[in-house]
């Protein structure tokens, strides 16, 4: 495995924009997921992470590990290894922190990294887990074909991203709490209105649902595979290198 690369001038235009974000609120982002989603995202991240169980893996990477919450969840399968990496640098330094205080910094290596520019060779991971990140790619696409680079053949990539429900009177009140309750409450806490109105307009722009597994197709993914989970406010991808 290679060193992740320095995060420098290649970025531009949303993946700046992201990175500064999530710098700003990492002190209180792990304090803001448990509120925002009443401790549901615990949850999902829990399923997200039964669904390699089947494949054992035992080289694991988590991209847009953030703080590691995933990273930490996915040492339930019992890996030799998993490797987190992420452009935020103080997300990094929090999830460091978290993974040292449960005594895992040997198997867990937090890295600084572009998702779009894995620092990996090919073949070097059984499975890829994302939770959240994807829609915050700059290029959704070359995110994905690289995912796919550092799999081997037939690894498992599942992705966990919020989506949009479809059905009444769900659709409708996320609608309301999305536009006017979680970027005050977000704001509040975490001091950057920015990032908690960004939140709600990057799931509405999102390709959910039927398009992201076409996304994932394109990819070279294989045996592509969706579950909604509560009500469609979140949604489960699967899909093989």
């Amino acid at each position: 495995m290679q060193n992740a690369p320095p995060v420098g001038d290649r970025k531009a235009g949303k993946k700046v924009a992201v990175e500064r974000m999530f710098d700003a609120i990492a002190p209180r982002y792990d304090l803001l997921n448990r509120v925002l989603s009443l401790g549901i995202d615990r949850l999902w991240r829990r399923k997200a992470v039964d669904w390699l169980k089947a494949d054992r893996p035992r080289r694991i990477l988590d991209v847009a590990t953030g703080t590691a919450d995933l990273a930490i969840e996915a040492l339930r399968l019992g890996p030799d290894s998993v490797v987190g990496v992420d452009l935020s640098e103080p997300m990094l330094r929090v999830g460091r922190e978290k993974v040292a205080r449960r005594g895992e910094s040997a198997r867990v290596t937090l890295v600084q990294g572009d998702a779009e520019g894995l620092a990996f060779e090919d073949g070097t991971f059984d499975a890829a887990l994302v939770a959240f990140g994807v829609r915050n790619f700059e290029d959704l696409d070359a995110g994905l074909r690289d995912m796919r680079r550092v799999l081997r053949p037939g690894g498992a990539l599942v992705v966990l991203e919020f989506s949009r429900p479809r059905a009444f009177p769900i659709k409708q009140l996320y609608a309301f709490y999305s536009a006017h309750v979680l970027p005050r409450i977000g704001g509040a806490v975490s001091g950057s209105s920015a990032a908690y109105e960004y939140l709600p307009s990057s799931v509405a722009a999102f390709p959910d649902g039927a398009d992201f597994l076409a996304r994932l197709r394109g990819a070279g993914f294989t045996d592509v595979q969706e579950r909604r989970l509560t009500f469609g406010v979140a949604s489960l991808y699967k899909g093989r290198a």
